[in-house]
């Protein structure tokens, strides 16, 4: 499952990105609203977890502009406004939870949980710790993966853009949301280690002619699962 995770107090919102991603979620983060609110453009979430008071462009707005355009995402705000006049306003814009800081996380992930449940989107890997696509099934937390009954080894970054390849089955992801995706809180590298990273993959999930699972879209970027024109 991913996750946007939009809060400018990276004391909070950089322990929540790993501890969501020890979850076994996919988390994007970043900590303004307007780079938020062009992620939620962008990429496929299946949750947003928005701070109210952002730089650029307030949560509330995000949120508003997410079901003006009539999209259904979960959206869970975190934030110090905590009257019952305020309580009203988020859950009126569109907001489907809402958590005043500071919290728990305990109480946190248990709400998170309850948003994907409620939306129908609970994810098999959220359970098990596994990804199954086709004849591979990814095991997230001991970078392994097995095809045909053959065990693969990868690097934290190789399964880490499995992972995500695997969770967009089907959907075209970028070099930029690549690199975004596996270095947000790192300085990204160059572009050509996402080309790189892909070779690694593909040499080793298709070895002996197997069945192609990663397919290249020339000049935009990568697609798993099913080949692609356009």
């Amino acid at each position: 499952m991913k996750i946007l995770l939009v809060d400018d107090e990276i004391e909070l919102t950089d322990p929540l990105s790993r501890l969501l991603t020890r979850e076994g979620y996919s988390v994007d983060t970043t900590y303004d609203g307007i780079s938020g609110s062009n992620l939620t453009k962008i990429g496929s979430y299946d949750l947003l977890i928005l701070d109210w008071m952002l730089p650029g462009k307030t949560g509330l707005e995000i949120c508003q502009e997410l079901r003006s355009q009539g999209k259904t995402t979960p959206v869970l705000f975190l934030t110090a406004k905590d009257t019952l006049d305020d309580r009203v306003q988020g859950l009126d814009a569109g907001a489907d939870d809402y958590l005043v800081k500071p919290f728990e996380l305990r109480e946190l992930l248990a709400r998170v949980r309850a948003l994907l449940r409620r939306a129908g989107t609970e994810s098999h890997s959220n359970i098990t710790g596994k990804l199954i696509v086709g004849d591979l099934e990814l095991d997230i937390q001991n970078q392994i993966a097995y095809r045909h009954g053959r065990m693969i080894e990868f690097s934290q970054k190789e399964s880490q853009l499995l992972q995500y390849l695997m969770e967009n089955t089907g959907q075209l992801l970028t070099h930029a949301q690549i690199l975004q995706h596996l270095w947000q809180n790192e300085e990204q590298p160059n572009s050509n280690v996402v080309a790189a990273l892909i070779r690694l993959l593909r040499r080793k999930l298709e070895v002996g002619n197997k069945t192609q699972l990663i397919y290249t879209v020339y000049g935009k970027g990568y697609r798993f699962g099913r080949s692609f024109v356009g």
